[in-house]
């Protein structure tokens, strides 16, 4: 077939290919974004089910992200936030641990929690000072280290550590050893003091689609799986073949496409979703529920309609229940709804299954001193969390800086 020429293909339309692509857009340049699945997004994607909105993986957007609160219009998604703090299950029972900054009627509830001891709250209250005081530049010039090092030289117990950081962090770094790099550490605590964990109202899909929104029509091409890259040409399953000045790869196994790329292979954290509804939340509040025992398989529950109501139909509420690394078992529902009795009570029998997700590839592992190796050479290109920062963020800004080199190497 007659290879299409084109300024620059995209392989993937993630939010780091969607990010790139409206950056060269803005500066004159038409992208092919090619597009193996039906829709945008990547790992960003909900789905529709039995009336419910069931996000792929538990997701919350950090409102506080500079790059990511430029380039999407946030008033469009109407972002519904989670209270600031959590409930933590401990000694069989659930503790609530707030942001006294932002909610001081809990001050005292908050400070007499069995959750680390006064002390370690009083550092909480140190280190969100400190992050206010810091900019992002600084965070990145600091020593790094691995979370569980930087929060023991802070001086936190480690009864802190183990009762909330472990369940709350890991949740988001998805390992609970808190291997991830203290300076990831500070970007996502920074980003937490000085905003709000949302999720869009009609679920986390709602970001990629609306930057897939500012395309021109022919811009993304969807079911277009690649097969093959050869220098600047780039073949699809169906025989048809793309050419462009520049190749950008914009999905999470580079070397899949290019397999003499010199470029180390990436590795990720998993994550197991189930979720579940029942006419009555468990919660009644949009908070985020944490295991802080170093017991059972569930890390973290939210009941997400309570923060977002349209994730389930009116006189249901949507559960989520996440849990570290990847859970085959046949009997997984079974236990899981065994282990949340212990938190909710003989209710968790009620609950009604939907479905699981098990994500292989949820989030790059970010050591500390990860340096993002350098781009190949022209005409391929490469981007995605795994080359910034693993957080939506992190996408947004390679793609946006994947872009900037494209428009600097063509002058």
């Amino acid at each position: 077939m007659t290879s299409k020429i084109n300024d620059v293909i995209i392989i993937g339309a993630g939010l780091a290919g969607l990010s790139c692509g409206l950056e060269l857009l803005k500066n004159g340049l038409k992208p092919l974004v090619l597009e193996k699945a039906d829709r945008p997004g990547g790992r960003v994607a909900t789905d529709e089910y039995e009336g419910f909105l069931l996000d792929r993986g538990f997701q919350v957007f950090l409102d506080a992200y500079p790059v990511s609160g430029e380039l999407l219009d946030l008033e469009a998604l109407q972002l519904r936030a989670f209270e600031p703090g959590a409930k933590v299950y401990l000694l069989d029972e659930l503790y609530r641990v707030m942001d006294i900054f932002r909610r001081p009627k809990h001050f005292l509830s908050s400070a007499f929690a069995p959750v680390g001891n006064l002390f370690d709250k009083a550092l909480v209250a140190r280190l969100r000072l400190q992050m206010g005081k810091s900019e992002l530049e600084d965070i990145n010039e600091r020593e790094d280290m691995t979370t569980v090092e930087y929060l023991r030289r802070f001086g936190f117990s480690e009864r802190m550590v183990d009762d909330f950081f472990r369940s709350f962090y890991g949740g988001i770094f998805l390992e609970r050893e808190l291997r991830t790099s203290s300076r990831m550490f500070e970007f996502t605590f920074k980003m937490f003091a000085k905003g709000s964990a949302t999720l869009p109202a009609k679920g986390m899909g709602e970001i990629p689609k609306q930057l897939a929104s500012r395309f021109p029509e022919d811009c993304i091409q969807y079911h277009s799986r690649v097969s093959s890259i050869n220098g600047n040409t780039v073949k699809i399953a169906t025989g048809e073949t793309y050419t462009a000045e520049h190749v950008v790869i914009a999905a999470p196994s580079p070397k899949s496409f290019l397999p003499d790329l010199k470029y180390p292979e990436i590795e990720w954290r998993s994550v197991t979703n189930l979720y579940f509804a029942t006419p009555q939340s468990p919660l009644n509040e949009p908070l985020l529920a944490l295991n802080g025992t170093s017991e059972g398989i569930v890390n973290n529950v939210a009941v997400v309609s309570d923060v977002a109501p349209a994730y389930a139909p009116e006189g249901q509420s949507l559960i989520s229940v996440s849990l570290l690394g990847l859970h085959p078992q046949r009997d997984l529902v079974d236990r899981v709804k065994s282990e949340l009795k212990e938190w909710f009570g003989e209710e968790v029998a009620q609950w009604k299954f939907l479905r699981t997700y098990e994500i292989p590839k949820a989030l790059p592992v970010q050591r500390p001193d990860d340096i993002p190796p350098p781009q190949p050479d022209a005409p391929h290109h490469l981007c995605g969390d795994f080359m910034n920062s693993a957080s939506i963020e992190g996408s947004i800004v390679s793609g946006r800086n994947t872009a900037r080199r494209i428009l600097e190497l063509k002058g």
